[in-house]
């Protein structure tokens, strides 16, 4: 039997790991009261099992430690469980009684403690264009825990459909697990087989998850996914170049990308960082009209075009890195204004395009600044 099909046949065995434990996950749920009741921002009309990510933790644990002991190094995958396993503790307990967003950043940085000291994955420099290479000595640390940090919270925002998080998880994963196969060192290939074993883990629970759901991901998985996330993405930055530091950002545009907006719309509205509100991405599509499953798939083709945007990105020189960035944001903030992300009247863009491209347009906007200084 050769490597890639005795590969295939454990990722395959990792799926039905995780369709087998998806089921007793979600009985435990309802056991021990970790649940989601209907209510004003909830999208659920019944009373839903969450904790989900608990099945896939499960899964990828038993996939990295016991079903592909002979190719992931126990030294590598054992500390990144035990951080995993601070995450999805975390979770559970706020699946089960709500923990103050304070709690939760504590056992997001307690996780982001035990990969950075114990499994050595790290920032360690950085290099850019003109410059050459530079240091982050004492920097490391606190640029390593704000990436976890933010990238962890950010797939956590956007759990807020049947299989979204899950789905765009899928999809972000399968690019890092690409560009991981064909960029890093084949003395890491584990990295690339790690990947896989937590995309299989994922793919086994998503036919639960995906609408109509029998179980939700819950703070337990939302929490897991986004740690996972950041800390794979970390291993391709451990000496980051400019390109090698935006590729992952590009990769995992959706959930950033919604998290950024969330940020400047509720400073604009004045309203503290850290209150919920119902303007998240997949919020706005369902109030212009998509349904559940149309909303859940329109953010998936989003994520598939950052992804291969991504892709891509890896693979250009300087110049067309940087005119790609460049057409990815305006791109970016043009539908960003369509949807009224930000707010209904917040279209700075539209507004300029307008401006620029419709004569009746410049001349409303002058006599309204006429009558307005008279």
């Amino acid at each position: 039997m050769t490597p890639m099909i005795k590969i295939i046949l454990k990722l395959l065995l990792t799926i039905l790991v995780s369709l087998c434990i998806t089921p007793l996950v979600r009985k435990f749920a309802f056991a021990i009261g970790a649940v989601d009741k209907p209510g004003e921002r909830r999208i659920n009309t019944t009373v839903m099992p969450t904790m989900g990510g608990l099945a896939i933790f499960l899964s990828f644990a038993i996939s990295t430690m016991i079903i592909f002991y002979d190719f992931i190094p126990f030294s590598y995958i054992l500390p990144i469980i035990i951080g995993a396993g601070i995450i999805v503790l975390t979770g559970i307990i706020d699946d089960v009684s709500e923990l103050s967003p304070k709690a939760k950043l504590v056992g997001i940085i307690a996780a982001a403690c035990i990969v950075y000291f114990f499994a050595d994955i790290k920032m360690s420099s950085f290099s850019l264009p003109f410059i050459g290479n530079i240091s982050l000595g004492w920097l490391s640390f606190p640029m390593t825990i704000i990436w976890i940090t933010a990238i962890t919270n950010a797939i956590n925002l956007i759990d807020g459909l049947d299989g979204l998080a899950s789905g765009v998880s899928i999809i972000s994963l399968s690019t890092m697990g690409i560009i991981a196969y064909f960029f890093i060192h084949s003395s890491s290939f584990y990295i690339t087989i790690t990947i896989f074993a937590l995309i299989a883990s994922i793919v086994g629970f998503f036919p639960y998850n995906f609408q109509p759901a029998k179980i939700f991901l819950g703070d337990t998985g939302a929490l897991f996914l986004g740690f996972m996330i950041s800390v794979i993405s970390l291993q391709g930055l451990k000496n980051i170049t400019l390109i090698s530091l935006i590729t992952p950002v590009i990769i995992l545009g959706v959930p950033i990308a919604d998290t950024i907006y969330a940020i400047i719309r509720r400073i604009a509205n004045n309203k503290p960082i850290s209150e919920a509100d119902k303007m998240h991405l997949h919020h706005r599509l369902i109030d212009l009209g998509f349904s559940h499953r149309g909303a859940v798939i329109t953010i998936y083709g989003l994520a598939a075009v950052f992804s291969l945007t991504g892709i891509i990105f890896s693979y250009a020189n300087a110049l067309g890195a940087v005119l790609l960035a460049f057409f990815l944001a305006v791109c970016l903030e043009l539908f960003v204004e369509l949807i009224g992300l930000v707010g209904p009247e917040r279209q700075p863009l539209i507004k300029i395009l307008k401006y620029l491209g419709n004569k009746s347009y410049r001349e409303k906007q002058r006599k309204k600044k006429s009558e307005h200084n008279k």
